[in-house]
């Protein structure tokens, strides 16, 4: 098979977590470029994979023809591709005939192949546009800044972005919109700059402005609450979820959802970090977080599509 763009976070783990069982569903949530979903094939499972990112169509077209060369003249028969959010989880599997899943993998945020890609505006070291849209769809993070006033960006950055300095830089960034449209990655990053305090600092001043207007565009943090309880819902009895988190507020969120659903069982007390070797292999994995869950096996499986009582 051809071998994917990146190595998957973590990967040995989230399989050890996940328990793949021949010839028995998963989902994959966030397919990307298909590192994950293509190792969880290797064990014999069937995959849906699910994500919303246009350009994650094409890593699907190639692990589809990649089944065919195998030999599959029906590569639907082991692995589905579904463009969309998997908030929607429970919408995708219905129409993929889907009652119920031995596993879910989440694995959360934005790839290092989106990093990598000027023209999608998620990257504050490369100029491009002011996008930061995940699908393509909406208001970019250029026409938020736009409209919104100091108040709510400042919110934003201090809620979503954990800047310390959210007012200072909102007040900046309204001023300088004010003289001139900030429709560029490149521009809003020298005003960062300019506007950041001076001292050492551990990363890049934007960081965390850029993070907190991606959430924002993109609603992450509500896309991820749901699609949480929706993949909880989806398990089988004994199924299995494994999370990666990049940043406290996922974290956070995945935490409180696993501890207070009383149908699952928390396998981490605490997140499991990766190890040298892992963050050597992968330097994303460097932030991630992983907890893992099952559900308990009375856990009522869901109807078929379309029962009525």
């Amino acid at each position: 098979m051809t071998t994917p763009p990146h190595v998957p976070v973590m990967l040995e783990r989230c399989l050890d977590a996940l328990e793949p069982v021949a010839e028995r569903w998963m989902v994959d949530g966030t397919f990307g470029a298909g590192g994950h979903t293509r190792a969880l094939l290797a064990r014999g499972a069937k995959v849906v994979a699910i994500d919303q990112d246009p350009h994650a169509a094409v890593h699907a077209a190639a692990l589809d023809a990649d089944l065919r060369i195998a030999g599959l003249t029906d590569p639907r028969e082991r692995f589905r591709f579904v463009a969309g959010n998997f908030r929607d989880l429970a919408a995708h599997l219905r129409t993929a005939g889907l009652e119920a899943v031995d596993g879910v993998l989440l694995d959360l945020g934005v790839s290092s192949m989106q990093l990598d890609e000027g023209p999608r505006g998620f990257a504050f070291r490369q100029d491009g546009p002011l996008d930061m849209r995940m699908r393509g769809e909406g208001p970019t993070a250029a026409d938020l800044i736009a409209a919104t006033d100091v108040a709510e960006l400042a919110a934003w950055l201090h809620k979503y972005g954990e800047e310390r300095h959210s007012r200072r830089l909102a007040r900046a960034i309204v001023a300088a919109r004010d003289e001139a449209p900030i429709d560029t990655t490149g521009r809003l990053v020298d005003v960062i700059q300019r506007a950041y305090p001076p001292g050492p600092r551990r990363d890049h001043p934007a960081r965390r402005t850029f993070q907190a207007l991606r959430i924002v565009v993109n609603d992450e943090l509500g896309a991820l609450e749901e699609g949480l309880h929706a993949a909880i819902d989806a398990l089988a009895p004994g199924g299995r979820l494994v999370v990666l988190a990049y940043h406290s507020l996922e974290d956070r969120i995945v935490k409180h959802v696993l501890r207070d659903r009383g149908d699952v069982e928390p396998r981490t007390k605490r997140p499991l970090e990766a190890t040298e070797a892992e963050i050597d292999a992968n330097p994303r994995a460097r932030s991630a977080k992983l907890r893992t869950a099952v559900r308990h096996v009375y856990a009522p499986v869901p109807e078929p599509a379309g029962a009525t009582a």
